[in-house]
């Protein structure tokens, strides 16, 4: 894998990271009609777009800017990002076509402020809470070129289980045995010259790391969902408003 000088640091040693980029160029056609007239990231969940609960979190967690990969109603989030006030600096990255998921990650991250810095990658249709501090404070400690948070996968049905012949027991929606990209990154800087001009990092850039064992995991210990159709948004909305994260001090 590849190091730096910020190679070896205790694991309990705080790790810069200032920068992020989100992924939010799609149609998302599978939560229409919610984005017929609305980008993905700003779909609302517990009456709060996407793009405010993730701005909080990673705020939280020390990240200064963002630029924002766009294409669908690119103008829409460009008004929003210029009328709402967020806790971070966020700027707007229009791809002129659908560039895929690697290529709005590189095209974004042209943009960002810091290009000798590591920074952080985060799909748009996320909502989690987990320290990016330690997880970048392993990405350091194992001298990763790419960290990827991943999370448990849930059963979408209810399972039932069996002894021969005989049920012994129904399990609803049951945590599986596997990992799943969570959606969140950590790069080093190079890493954006790695990135496809177009297609999806997960079919280039990622296979060629890890084959080199440059890229790590880390698994995610906190909450994670994904927002991809109505019942997630339901279920999103349900578990944030039950979370208590919707403070005064954090709505404000």
């Amino acid at each position: 894998m590849s190091s730096s000088p910020e190679s070896v640091v205790a694991a309990s040693e705080t790790v810069l990271v200032r920068q992020a980029v989100i992924l939010a160029g799609g149609q998302a056609s599978r939560l229409r009609p919610y984005t017929d007239r609305l980008p993905k990231v700003l779909v609302e969940v517990a009456g709060r777009p996407i793009l405010q609960h993730q701005a909080q979190w990673l705020a939280a967690e020390g990240i200064q800017e963002v630029v924002i990969s766009c294409g669908y109603l690119a103008e829409v989030l460009k008004a929003y990002v210029a009328a709402n006030r967020l806790p971070l600096r966020v700027r707007v990255a229009v791809e002129d076509e659908p560039l895929g998921r690697g290529g709005g990650l590189k095209h974004a991250a042209r943009q960002l402020p810091y290009p000798g810095e590591r920074w952080v990658g985060l799909n748009g249709d996320i909502l989690t809470r987990f320290s990016l501090r330690d997880l970048a404070s392993r990405h350091v400690q194992r001298c990763a070129s790419a960290t990827v948070a991943v999370t448990p996968l849930k059963s979408p049905y209810g399972v039932v289980e069996l002894s021969d012949d005989r049920v012994t027991r129904f399990s609803e929606a049951p945590v599986l045995p596997h990992w799943i990209n969570a959606g969140v990154y950590l790069f080093e800087p190079e890493i954006t010259g790695l990135l496809p001009d177009l297609g999806d990092h997960e079919d280039t850039t990622f296979p060629a790391l890890a084959e080199q064992d440059r890229l790590t995991a880390y698994r995610i210990n906190g909450y994670w969902r994904g927002v991809d159709n109505a019942k997630d948004l339901r279920t999103a909305s349900a578990e944030i408003t039950a979370s208590g994260w919707l403070s005064t001090r954090e709505a404000a």
